[in-house]
């Protein structure tokens, strides 16, 4: 799998097929489990795995099998009942699983703390977790090289990233090791790896998950946990049962009421300002306007000043939260700063010098980023943007070795320009495949929709997948071609 070759199309799995297999088709849990061990272990190179747990993952499937054998209806309700999954290396927590965050600093904690309340739902849904995959060092690039390793490669292109920070989820699911995987997003580190690595990537909209009992994760509310796919009708399902009832901080938003049935007004974005965007991407967006457009849709064109102000200011929330917050966990944890990455202590060191006046200031500031999009939505029903300006970069291309925020925080406002806005106002946002370059390599575009939209945005890319521009070159482990 990780030669140069282009890797030639193949079997169009995904957890949904997995499931049945399990369900119907005679698939033991124990053996789906097993051949993901066994998919792991070959791909061992992709680096997408930070931490590897076949024994957890083979008590967790023979658990599913046992209580089919004994109690056949307790294994029929869950959609996903022994489909085997990854947990992103920060985030979460799932018990059973230490939490490094791609960090030496945290390398010595090795206690797994008990099932979150968003792990619990994952594992009543029926998923079995036999380990985590790759981030980058605390989530802070969109490249998945921690210096304590692995080096996450993408499974198209192995010389290229995976994306970041759900590095090693993007690359797990799209070579097959799993069929879909826990990830999280902040500022783009679910749709990111997405987009590079040919998925279905949903930032969900603020509240809709839970982030309980402890909240860790939660960033000022910038940041939500969901999953990587191979396929809408996954990822569907899985927020069906993922979601609701998020216990705080913010009211259960529910979903939309618009339904892509409807005649919607889309706004087609195909401008990224002064931010260079390749001739593929943008044409993969204009093609996606016309075929939505030919089924009875209203596009209206928009330009980059109807953005330019929010991306920025949202660029600015990312950065001062993200910061803040880790001089914060370092705080409370006691963790080592001497056992970090030199792009970690500057991010360390600017949030330890940020003033209350100013971090107040960029959550204002997020107030009214959220004000302006909810703005922009009384005029449209749906946005469609490019996710990425280029094709995925060569490994190396977002470096940490040094300690230069401002200059890390313009590169990956360059690769993923309308990645935060999403995260800082909260609204839900979606990306998915339409189409390859000459290199084999996807052609993503972005889909976003006022708070409670998710299913909007997942009818609308289910019907972007059906043209089928893009199939998953690698097989689901344990599903037969």
């Amino acid at each position: 799998m990780l030669s140069a070759d282009k890797p030639q199309v193949g079997l169009h799995g995904d957890a949904t097929a997995l499931a049945s297999a399990i369900a119907r088709s005679g698939l033991t849990a124990k053996a789906a489990m097993e051949a993901a061990l066994a998919a792991a272990e070959r791909d061992k190179a992709l680096g997408a795995l930070a931490i590897f747990l076949p024994s957890l993952g083979l008590e967790e499937a023979d658990a599913v099998d046992g209580l089919r054998e004994t109690t056949p209806e307790a294994v029929s309700s869950p959609p996903f009942a022994g489909v085997p999954c990854l947990a992103k290396d920060l985030g979460g927590p799932f018990a059973g699983i230490p939490v490094h965050a791609g960090s030496r600093a945290l390398a010595d904690h090795t206690d797994a703390a008990a099932d979150s309340d968003l792990a619990r739902r994952f594992r009543k849904a029926g998923f079995c977790f036999f380990g985590s995959t790759t981030v980058p060092e605390f989530g802070l690039s969109l490249s998945g090289e921690p210096a304590m390793g692995p080096v996450c490669r993408n499974p198209l292109a192995p010389d290229r990233s995976a994306g970041g920070s759900s590095s090693g989820a993007a690359a797990a699911v799209a070579a097959g090791i799993v069929a879909i995987a826990h990830a999280t997003d902040a500022g783009g580190s679910i749709r990111v790896p997405a987009a590079c690595c040919g998925l279905v990537g949903l930032k969900p909209t603020r509240g809709m998950l839970p982030g309980g009992p402890d909240f860790g994760n939660h960033l000022g509310g910038i940041a939500s946990e969901f999953a990587v796919c191979r396929s809408t009708r996954d990822a569907e399902l899985a927020l069906l049962h993922l979601t609701g009832e998020a216990k705080g901080p913010f009211a259960d938003p529910g979903m939309g009421k618009i339904a892509a049935s409807d005649a919607l007004c889309v706004g087609v974005l195909t401008d990224t300002g002064d931010l260079p965007l390749d001739g593929d991407r943008r044409q993969a967006v204009i093609e996606a306007a016309a075929t939505l457009e030919a089924d009875g849709h209203r596009i209206v064109r928009l330009g980059w000043n109807a953005f330019s102000t929010m991306v920025r200011d949202s660029n600015e929330v990312f950065a001062q939260i993200v910061s803040v917050n880790l001089a914060q966990l370092f705080e409370t944890l006691r963790l080592d700063p001497d056992k970090t990455e030199p792009l970690t202590r500057a991010f360390l060191e600017r949030g330890r010098g940020c003033p209350a006046t100013a971090l107040w200031d960029a959550l204002q500031k997020g107030v009214k980023v959220s004000y302006a999009l909810w703005t922009l939505f009384e005029e449209i029903d749906v946005l469609l943007t490019p996710m990425l300006t280029s094709p995925p970069p060569l490994l190396g291309s977002f470096p940490t070795d040094h300690g230069d925020v401002d200059a890390h925080l313009e590169r990956m406002a360059a690769f993923a320009p309308l990645a935060t806005l999403a995260n800082v106002s909260g609204a839900p946002a979606l990306t998915l495949p339409f189409g390859a370059d000459a290199e084999g390599l996807p052609l993503p575009v972005q889909l976003m929709a006022a708070m409670g939209g998710d299913r909007l945005l997942l009818t609308l890319a289910a019907r972007l997948e059906r043209e089928e521009r893009w199939r998953q070159p690698f097989p689901v482990a344990g599903l037969t071609t």
